[in-house]
């Protein structure tokens, strides 16, 4: 399956995802072709919808003391529902379809999340630190919820123009 990563201004992002109800091949396949895309792009998360698939469903790989990521780490989230959060944190936050742009994010301190595997099994996990960032993060996603939804209308205005620079830049080298 060849995937790439949707980008910032594109209208796909925007879109509420689809509930999973069928854990077949098709779903392996996009969770097996998901993987290579954010790791080749440095990401430590990626949600279905940033590769044009509007079905909720994320992926994550934390980065370990050593600043490591192993496959065996992989979390694959379907179905995702937070039960429970807490707490308060502030984060500098990037995004794989907002390239080269980074915010100070509020979100919460801890969280407890329920969800699906990819055989369809359901999961509880605790999360705190950059796990529970990541997964909230992934999860603005599947509401078609950016990061810099989240910036003050001022912060926003700037980045905006920050933007239309760095793609120009871009398309300019």
């Amino acid at each position: 399956m060849k995937l790439t990563i949707v980008e910032y201004p594109d209208k796909r992002l925007r879109l509420k995802s689809k509930e999973v109800k069928n854990f077949d091949k098709k779903l392996h396949d996009l969770l097996d072709s998901m993987y290579p895309i954010m790791m080749n792009t440095n990401g430590i998360g990626l949600a279905a919808i940033q590769v044009a698939q509007a079905i909720r469903v994320l992926i994550l790989n934390i980065p370990d003391e050593e600043g490591e990521q192993h496959q065996e780490n992989l979390l694959e989230i379907i179905n995702p529902v937070i039960s429970k959060r807490a707490g308060e944190t502030v984060y500098q936050e990037g995004c794989l379809s907002v390239p080269q742009f980074y915010e100070d994010i509020k979100r919460h301190a801890t969280l407890t999340l329920n969800y699906q595997d990819r055989e369809g099994n359901t999961k509880n996990l605790e999360a705190d630190g950059l796990l529970a960032i990541a997964i909230q993060h992934e999860m603005d996603h599947l509401e078609g919820i950016l990061f810099i939804d989240k910036l003050s209308y001022a912060r926003r205005k700037k980045f905006e123009k920050e933007y239309k620079r760095m793609q120009k830049e871009r398309k300019a080298s």
